[in-house]
């Protein structure tokens, strides 16, 4: 097979070694080349043809935001990004992502050596899942998908016994951002499972609180799932979703991974099938691998009615492929119908 050409961007000397060096452990990896600043990057880019870059978020030159903005337009690729678990590294990371970049590993804070392998094997897992990403939908004479209508509230207010449960990873921070930002501020309450790291899921959800109708906050244990509030699984905790009397509570607890992740989408699919029933709507956006195809289907067993992310509009026909051909879902959509569709069942 040939190996997956990696470019790494980096303006220190040191992190574009140990990243090399890392990378190169897997033998279905080859890194092509190095650059010490987007400028250099441009120029090896279309000299090396990489099939991935590994690209730092804070750059002297420039950040790794405007470099994304001005690369994807014109010579998408799939780019992995590097951050700091810092407040700032975490918000240029969600732009970042906004901008195409697919996926983010993040530098270890703490316990650098054994944080450092842990940080590579992750790293050269995530340079093979981005290289299987579609990020043809950036370029710009390519037409991407039409811009979500934002839904009606009419009758959705009446909905509280209702609850919607998403599940994403590759590619899933536009894709919710862009399904959430469309939903009025009486939609029935909203959790979500997005696999990030910890220290980054607070950042999204605050990034998405200040564009969307609903409230959006990050997950803890006891909070309500209620009308109008949205909630982020912690980046290191399973959520969970129970019943207490007439209300619906979340519990969120560290744990082993589950299809591979922590958060896990299984782990909240299959409480919502549990405890939510036909009250709900299961939602599977594009992702790598199988994480929460079962819980998909026993959410429809259950009487949920589910719905599934079209492989021309996602950016890894992983996760909803698999929950569709186990029998999972009950609507393939493409990305703009489905706020719409959503909507449409719980006002029905």
């Amino acid at each position: 097979m040939r190996k997956i050409k990696v470019l790494i961007i980096d303006d220190s000397a040191l992190v574009r070694d140990i990243l090399a060096r890392g990378l190169v452990m897997d033998p279905e990896i080859e890194v092509v080349g190095t650059a010490s600043d987007p400028y250099v990057a441009r120029d090896k880019i279309v000299r090396l043809k990489p099939d991935v870059l590994t690209l730092d978020v804070e750059m002297p030159k420039m950040d790794g935001v405007e470099f994304l903005r001005r690369l994807m337009p014109q010579y998408p690729l799939p780019v992995v990004m590097v951050s700091a678990l810092t407040k700032k590294g975490a918000v240029i990371t969600l732009a970042a992502l906004d901008a195409g970049a697919v996926e983010v590993v993040a530098k270890p804070s703490a316990d650098i050596a054994r944080g450092l392998n842990s940080m590579l094997g992750e790293l050269r897992a995530k340079v093979k899942i981005a290289a299987n990403t579609n990020v043809s939908a950036w370029k710009v004479n390519k037409k991407s998908p039409s811009r979500l209508v934002r839904a009606e509230g009419q009758a959705l207010a009446e909905s509280t016994d209702k609850v919607v449960a998403i599940g994403a990873s590759t590619g899933g921070t536009q894709a919710i951002r862009r399904i959430l930002e469309s939903f009025p501020s009486t939609m029935p309450g909203v959790v979500v499972v997005q696999h990030m790291p910890v220290g980054f899921t607070r950042h999204f959800a605050e990034s998405l609180n200040e564009i969307c109708a609903m409230e959006v906050m990050e997950a803890k244990t006891g909070d309500r799932v209620l009308p109008g509030r949205v909630l982020i699984a912690p980046g290191d905790c399973h959520m969970r979703v129970r019943r207490s009397g007439g209300v619906y509570l979340v519990n969120c607890q560290p744990g082993e991974n589950v299809c591979g992740h922590c958060p896990s989408v299984e782990v909240l699919f299959q409480s919502v099938a549990k405890y939510v029933g036909a009250n709900a709507v299961g939602v599977m956006l594009t992702g790598m691998g199988s994480d929460g195809a079962d819980g998909m289907v026993a959410m429809r067993r259950a009487g949920a009615r589910t719905i599934a992310q079209d492989e021309a509009t996602s950016v890894v026909f992983g996760m909803p492929k698999v929950a569709y051909e186990r029998g999972g879902v009950d609507f393939l959509l493409p990305l703009n119908k489905i706020s719409n569709t959503i909507c449409g069942l719980l006002a029905g």
